[in-house]
């Protein structure tokens, strides 16, 4: 995290004594990165934090990808996948390489042991839900559409709120590093003397929803907390509550950031996907495509242009709106574009914008600096048409009239109209 924050209670300075109610000294766990040189947190536990039995590996959580000699364009459709599992066991990757996993989680059962993920860092995406991720330090209510950003060795039990009737079941998109980096905001948006958010950032601190109250549980029994490491989950048994902490003061630690708070930038001209980046880690970053109003240029083309990602893959998860730049896009749709491939609108679509002022798409992109291979899972869901989905007549010749100057005519500007600009 950025800033620093404290919750509950702590002593006066660091590593001094710092006594229970019945006289006895609480746990101290310096809680750091990086060799300690990077971002720490000090907690103060009511047991020893090194109180743990029974440990046993359960499962591999290595992934195994295939076709990872094949390059092209994919589609998925992930509306059909059915639930399974709970908010860690139900997460089907779909995507990934050496730097990040990106999975899709609709799950079916309540999650009923802790979890700590000491491989790397996640980003939650909350589609559909609501619900309380209870963690070493603190609460945390979250929301549909929030970003849940859980730092690499954080103890957490992640509990969804009964379904109203109507509404969806709950889902979620996760992206979680595989390289040891941390999920940060851009560097860009940050003072580099005070680490504040800076003007420009299209977020700040108050958009960042910090861990709440109640913090400590304070019980005995057997608790099971499933540790994922060396690309296997194993099992502990703790003899208290896992989530035994008084208090904490520091720079690591999770957060909530909801989606409908990113405030777009916008410009005369199509401004490009970094100007949508939210957060970054080694090798890859993400970016939120929100609601916004598009280029007023007098002339602009307000779709997206072709582009070639060269030196990268490009991975949108489409969660709500218009997507007309694309064909057969829908809600909870996955596209693949990768490194090398020119993409853009599809064809008819570019004329089709020509006027339009407002977009209504939402959507999250994870853009990693080496290539993607997908999962089975990924094939099942597969839509193997999509490639050929930009042939056609991209520019009609018969469309728009011509001014004498060469230019075209552009349609006026309405406020009514939206068009899709992801890329």
């Amino acid at each position: 995290m950025p800033y620093y924050f404290k919750l509950g209670q702590v002593p006066p300075k660091r590593h001094i004594q710092f006594r229970r109610p019945d006289g006895a000294l609480y746990s101290e766990e310096v809680f750091g990165t990086e060799g300690f040189v990077g971002p720490t947190t000090t907690l103060y536990h009511i047991h020893a934090p090194t109180q743990v039995t029974g440990w046993k590996a359960m499962y591999s959580t290595t992934p195994r990808y295939v076709e990872v000699d094949t390059m092209r364009m994919r589609h998925l459709k992930t509306t059909p996948m059915q639930p399974k599992g709970d908010p860690v066991t139900g997460r089907v990757i779909l995507f990934g390489n050496s730097d990040c996993e990106i999975s899709v989680c609709v799950p079916a059962e309540p999650m009923e042991y802790h979890y700590k993920n000491g491989m790397g860092d996640e980003c939650i995406f909350v589609h559909h839900g609501s619900g309380t991720v209870h963690t070493a330090f603190g609460t945390l209510r979250f929301r549909r559409k929030d970003y849940i950003i859980i730092p690499k060795g954080t103890i957490y039990r992640m509990v969804f709120d009964e379904t109203a009737e109507g509404d969806p079941a709950p889902r979620m998109l996760v992206i979680e590093t595989a390289n040891g980096s941390h999920i940060l905001p851009p560097p860009r948006y940050l003072s580099k003397k005070t680490s504040q958010f800076l003007e420009h950032a299209p977020y700040c601190e108050r958009d960042l929803r910090t861990p709440e109250l109640p913090l400590t549980f304070d019980e005995s029994g057997e608790f099971e907390v499933r540790i994922k490491a060396l690309h296997k989950v194993h099992r502990y048994v703790y003899d208290y509550h896992p989530l035994d902490v008084v208090g904490w003061d520091g720079c690591y630690y999770p957060y909530l950031f909801n989606i409908d708070d990113f405030s777009p930038i916008t410009g005369t001209l199509h401004m490009p996907p970094p100007t949508h980046q939210t957060f970054e880690a080694h090798n890859f970053v993400i970016c939120s495509f929100c609601p916004r109003a598009l280029d007023y240029h007098p002339q602009a083309v307000p779709i997206p242009y072709n582009h070639s990602n060269i030196d990268s893959d490009e991975v949108l998860y489409y969660v709500e709106g218009n997507y007309k730049a694309r064909k057969g896009i829908e809600i909870g749709s996955v596209t693949l574009h990768p490194q090398g491939i020119p993409h853009g609108p599809h064809p008819g679509t570019v004329e089709g914008s020509l006027g339009k002022n407002w977009t209504n798409e939402l959507a999250v992109m994870c853009d990693t600096f080496r290539p993607l291979y997908p999962t089975q899972a990924a094939l099942d869901l597969d839509d193997a048409a999509y490639p050929e989905s930009w042939t056609g007549e991209h520019v009609p010749k018969t469309a728009g009239k011509h001014h004498p100057d060469g230019q075209h005519k552009v349609p006026a500007r309405t406020v009514s109209e939206a068009v899709d600009t992801s890329g």
